[in-house]
């Protein structure tokens, strides 16, 4: 029973972990950083090589972001690659992973339309924004690495003094993003994503068209993880907000705004 009640405080204190580095940026000259505004990416990829469920958006990894940003005054955009549908991933709509926020969400007409009308990124003014997020779901994996629309929203947000955050596949949004200096933006810096073993766990390993973890790894990022798999796990590294998986979006989303309301992003 002690042993029982060992690994119970273990894994309440693992689920929750918070890991915030010491480097803090300094806001660039000229910067924008009162616009109350959030860009929020999403993906428009729905097909699995060889499976027959679709894949998409994770649900909830857009909805508990939201709900914490938006109570905190900012108001969203959704963007995608193409614009237009963001298919929804099969799976985050079970039982097991919806919750009574997402079920809510998905009543409301309102919300519905917005998923159905996403922004093609190439037509948004990042100056607008003051952070930009990349949501997960599988389909990610495939139309955001290397996209030169999402690179060109998340290096001017970035350049301009904002917020880059993601959680789970969606920070392979990141991948191939360079600062104002031309460097990959992750590399040397400690982040964390969907882990090589989270990917075996889900049985995904013969859908997939990389590991994230290792490639991440291969642009020089610091990778890190949690103990233990699905449990919430973000870092931190200045004004760069990485969450391990879908149990991570409520942090990443209270870490930016915590980064936004900060003295590192006044003036």
């Amino acid at each position: 029973m002690r042993l029982k009640t060992i690994f119970s405080v273990a894994v309440a204190a693992l689920a929750g972990m918070f890991v915030s580095l010491s480097n803090a940026e300094p806001t660039p000259a000229g910067a924008v950083t009162d616009n109350r505004q959030i860009l929020v990416i999403v993906t428009n990829h729905s097909r699995y090589p060889s499976r027959a469920d679709t894949t998409g958006l994770w649900l909830t990894e857009l909805t508990h972001f939201t709900d914490v940003v938006e109570a905190a005054g900012y108001s969203t955009v959704f963007a995608s690659p193409k614009g237009g549908k963001t298919p929804l991933d099969e799976r985050s709509m079970g039982w097991l992973y919806m919750d009574e926020s997402a079920r809510q969400h998905m009543k409301s007409p309102a919300f519905r339309l917005r998923l159905a009308n996403t922004v093609p990124v190439a037509n948004v003014d990042p100056s607008r924004f003051s952070a930009i997020y990349f949501t997960g779901g599988h389909g990610v994996m495939w139309d955001f690495p290397d996209n030169p629309d999402l690179q060109r929203a998340a290096e001017k947000i970035y350049a301009q003094g904002g917020v880059v955050a993601a959680v789970c596949h969606g920070v392979a949004g990141l991948v191939g993003v360079k600062d104002d200096k031309g460097n990959i933006l992750i590399k040397d810096r400690t982040v964390t994503g969907f882990s090589n073993r989270e990917e075996l766990l889900s049985g995904m390993r013969s859908q997939v068209p990389f590991f994230l973890e290792d490639r991440l790894v291969a642009q020089g990022a610091r990778y890190r993880k949690a103990w233990l798999p699905f449990t919430s796990y973000v870092v931190t590294d200045g004004r760069l907000v990485t969450g391990q998986n879908p149990q991570s979006a409520e942090a990443v989303a209270k870490a930016v705004v915590t980064l936004l309301t900060s003295r590192q992003m006044k003036h």
